[in-house]
Parts: structure tokens; C-alpha cells; sequence
């Protein structure tokens, strides 16, 4: 284990607790509140720069956040199937989920380039 991935894995484990708990509340806020209901959708995620340990402890993490869920993993493709409470920005989902999480993973899963 380098030194790098020490701090990558506090790093990790704080976004994924501070996740769980802001998740739990937008997820309620959602139950609770009357009005607009959230638009929930299916959302794929192209997983760069990972092996495959990374791209499922990235599934994992992503299923135990409220308000997302991994339907389907695609480890041939580095591809996740996402279901997410709130889909009305894809991009922005996406661009969260691969900030907090994906980019702390490749620190300590890092994909080996192929030498062809």
C-alpha cells in the first residue's frame, strides 16, 4: 500500500459517511414533503480508471448511499446501471458520484495500463 492511499481511504470513508447522512435526509425530505414529487430514473455511469475490485467497491458504496441503487454492473464495459431517487440532472449525479467517490477509488484501485 503506497502512502497515498492512506489518506485516499479517510478521504473515502468521510465522503461515504457525510453521503449517508445527507442521502438520509434528501431521501425524507422526499417522503415527507408535499408537493413535487421527485423524478426518479436509470442512469449508466462509465467507470474510468478503475480495476475491477474498484469499479464494485464503486457499486457497493453507490447501493448503501440513500436515494441510489446499482442495478447492474458491467465490469467488461466499466459500466454501472444506476438507479437514483432524483434523476431530473444525470450529469450532475454523475458528476457527483465520480468526485466523492470514484476518484478517491483510483488512488487505491488504479486500472494497469495494457503494454501492446
Amino acid at each position: 500500500m503506497s502512502l497515498r492511499a492512506i489518506p485516499a481511504i479517510g478521504v473515502l470513508a468521510l465522503r461515504f459517511a457525510a453521503a449517508i447522512v445527507t442521502g438520509g435526509f434528501v431521501t425524507a425530505w422526499f417522503i415527507v414533503r408535499s408537493g413535487k414529487r421527485p423524478d426518479p430514473a436509470l442512469l449508466r455511469l462509465r467507470c474510468t480508471g478503475l480495476t475491477d475490485v474498484g469499479t464494485v467497491l464503486l457499486a457497493g458504496i453507490v447501493t448503501l448511499t440513500p436515494g441510489s441503487t446499482t442495478i447492474d454492473l458491467d465490469l467488461a464495459r466499466g459500466e454501472l446501471l444506476l438507479h437514483v431517487l432524483d434523476g431530473s440532472d444525470p450529469a450532475a449525479v454523475a458528476a457527483d458520484i465520480r468526485r466523492h467517490f470514484e476518484r478517491p477509488l483510483r488512488l487505491l484501485f488504479p486500472a494497469r495500463r495494457s503494454s501492446r
